[in-house]
């Protein structure tokens, strides 16, 4: 794809393409030995960065809610985040190019057979600010009984400590912490489907546009289902659009 130097202006007014990171879903980027970052988000920035002839300086967050909440505070230029509505308003967001699950998790004193006793029993259930699946919850039936957390360290030790009876996340994350908490579960179905996609600050249009036609084709051309192979998610989780 042919990019102007105006759509490689409004990328990058600093020079650089600022690719914002959000180490708060390990589904998508990690640290490696050294601490540098790795990941499908990272293969994906550095395959934009090439294509616009860019270098990609990385904005590292520890929270979903960091990066969206600094938006309109000129810190990065593109970014990785779940579409949710109240992030829209700052945020454009391009076609999802890939689906993850957010799931429950809950202790072994509880005695729930699937997801949808947690609404009906009333059970209290932590989640972290601001993530996607949190402001999906917080529109549903059951929002009262949540218990929000400023970050994953928190969440987990108030399920340890028993103040709450389960906690939402994505399902990668809570398969993790059940493999280390005896008789704890993650219930089954999914809750909901996370979709994520790229996104870039609102007010330039242009870019805007390249960014939708660039992982579309990267959806389109396997080019997305090869990077998430690569870290170990299925293919198959890749989200393609219909042809326009």
């Amino acid at each position: 794809m042919t990019v102007s130097d105006q759509v490689r202006r409004e990328y990058a007014p600093t020079g650089k393409l600022r690719v914002a990171l959000n180490h708060g879903n390990a589904v998508l980027v990690s640290r490696d030995a050294a601490g540098k970052p790795q990941g499908i988000s990272v293969d994906l920035a550095r395959t934009l960065a090439q294509e616009l002839d860019l270098d990609p300086v990385f904005a590292e967050f520890e929270r979903a809610a960091d990066v969206s909440g600094s938006a309109t505070d000129d810190l990065w230029d593109v970014c990785f985040l779940a579409v949710d509505p109240e992030r829209a308003r700052t945020i454009f967001f391009t076609h999802p190019y890939i689906r993850i699950e957010g799931c429950y998790l809950v202790s072994a004193r509880t005695d729930v057979a699937d997801a949808g006793e947690v609404v009906q029993r009333g059970l209290k259930i932590g989640a972290v600010r601001g993530s996607a699946y949190t402001l999906h919850l917080q529109r549903k039936p059951g929002a009262d009984r949540l218990a929000i957390y400023p970050d994953l360290d928190e969440a987990p030790q108030a399920l340890d400590g028993g103040e709450v009876d389960g906690l939402a996340g994505i399902r990668q994350a809570v398969e993790a912490m059940a493999a280390s908490r005896p008789g704890a579960r993650v219930l089954e179905p999914p809750f909901m489907e996370i979709r994520q996609a790229m996104g870039m600050p609102m007010g330039r249009p242009n870019a805007a546009g390249h960014l939708s036609g660039f992982i579309a084709a990267c959806a389109r051309n396997g080019t997305v289902g090869a990077i998430l192979e690569r870290h170990g998610v299925s293919a198959e989780c890749a989200i393609v659009p219909d042809a326009a």
